[in-house]
């Protein structure tokens, strides 16, 4: 297999813990994610729905788990629907789960086929009073096309009018904050298929290589040590194109004295890694670009020692953005005197640092959370430092994933190279 079993006690533990968040008298239903069009008769990865992972570790369309809590019956407090697999289907599209393999994954009893959830939800949904349903309430989530989800809050609520309707999302939120010690071993799984991936990358690096070249070589590397591949679009910018932050054409050549951005990571068994490193082209930091690549890693480190339990976001990055200034303006980017005069917008650190530093991560890179959620043990972060020059077209941005830790963080992707001077010598190899 691909990817190593995830024991299914993971799941039921999940379960639980959004069981005892409940209104009384409740039901949650909740989708899979749908398969999307792209053109022609062609369709997009699917790609599943991340609270209905969570919850169950079916990676599979048309899934729809109900829970019941409260159901007289007890074979009713937790039922998952799956698609019905057949002889036609094996043969086109590969065989879906059995009855007995979602069992066996879910640790869920009752398993039915999707095609009877209608009957099932009409006769289920008068004996409750709260009906919890899917939204995506991600601060930055812009949706433009109707998720299955959405479309079943319609249908549902039209049809059955005077229940009463609870948000499903600040639940799940507020439970998958928190990384168990199964999802830190798949994150770390994927980290250290990320570190395999750089290291390739350091050997391969040179002038005159196309910026798809180094993203051929990461997808070769992820995929063969049992990753589907990137976790998100890879960022790789030579020269300029490290100034655009969500750069993904990747396909200009590397020149020598270029410093090369690299926003690349792998997945894996559906959870993220993110990494970030900045390298010379020709293996050889000039004057300039080691000043600012130091000044990037010691606002890195900086952020490390206040990203701890009980500050906030918002502080914590007002606290980088002073730890940033000073760089700058060692780096001679404006002076002491144009920065105490900048006022409390930070214009001139923005100018060169206009990002956020840290996000949570999970199922997703960006992953969920409460709103102004106190940072606490058992999350996991990304500190992601930049500093953006264009008129020097220099970019450069470091970034580790880390575990916020009682005592101190445990950083994820702790043996990879970070330092300049390694990345030189593996560079020379």
């Amino acid at each position: 297999m691909r990817y190593e079993p995830i024991a299914p006690e993971f799941f039921i533990r999940n379960r639980e813990n959004l069981r005892g968040r409940l209104k009384p008298n409740s039901m949650v239903i909740l989708h899979a994610n749908d398969i999307y069009p792209t053109n022609a008769d062609g369709t997009m990865p699917f790609k599943q729905n991340s609270d209905l992972f969570y919850l169950t570790g079916v990676d599979q369309e048309e899934t729809v788990l109900v829970l019941m809590p409260n159901a007289h019956d007890p074979k009713e407090r937790e039922i998952l629907f799956v698609k019905e697999t057949s002889e036609h289907m094996a043969i086109w599209e590969g065989e879906k789960l059995t009855k007995e393999q979602a069992i066996a994954v879910t640790g869920i009893e009752r398993i039915e086929w999707s095609h009877t959830f209608d009957g099932f939800l009409h006769r289920m949904v008068p004996q409750v009073e709260h009906i919890y349903l899917a939204t995506n309430e991600h601060l930055r989530a812009s949706i433009v096309v109707e998720t299955c989800n959405a479309r079943f809050i319609k249908q549902c609520q039209n049809r059955y009018p005077l229940h009463r309707y609870e948000r499903l999302a600040p639940l799940m939120h507020r439970l998958r904050m928190i990384k168990d010690q199964e999802e830190l071993k798949m994150i770390q799984r994927a980290c250290d298929i990320t570190e395999a991936g750089f290291r390739r990358l350091l050997e391969f690096i040179k002038p005159g290589v196309g910026e798809w070249e180094i993203e051929a070589e990461l997808v070769h590397e992820f995929v063969r040590r049992g990753s589907r591949g990137f976790a998100y679009p890879p960022i790789i910018g030579t020269g300029k194109n490290a100034c655009v932050l969500h750069y993904v054409e990747n396909d200009k050549v590397c020149q020598d004295g270029d410093m090369i951005l690299l926003d690349v990571a792998a997945e894996y068994a559906g959870w993220a890694s993110d990494l970030t490193r900045t390298v010379p082209a020709n293996g050889k930091f000039t004057k300039r670009q080691r000043q600012v690549y130091d000044a990037v890693l010691s606002v890195f480190r900086g952020a490390n020692d206040i990203l701890r339990p009980g500050n906030t976001l918002i502080e914590y990055q007002k606290q980088v953005i002073e730890l940033m200034e000073r760089e700058l303006v060692n780096l001679g980017l404006f002076t002491a005197k144009e920065a105490k005069e900048q006022g409390p917008e930070k214009l001139l650190v923005k100018k060169y640092f206009m990002h956020g530093t840290s996000h949570h991560m999970g199922l997703d890179v960006h992953d969920v959370a409460p709103p102004h959620e106190p940072f606490a043990e058992g999350m996991v972060f990304t500190i992601e430092p930049g500093i953006y020059i264009r008129e020097e077209a220099m970019g450069i941005r470091i970034e580790n994933d880390l575990v916020i830790g009682k005592d101190g963080n445990f950083d994820l992707m702790g043996n990879i190279p970070i330092e300049a001077e390694e990345i030189e010598a593996l560079m020379r190899k």
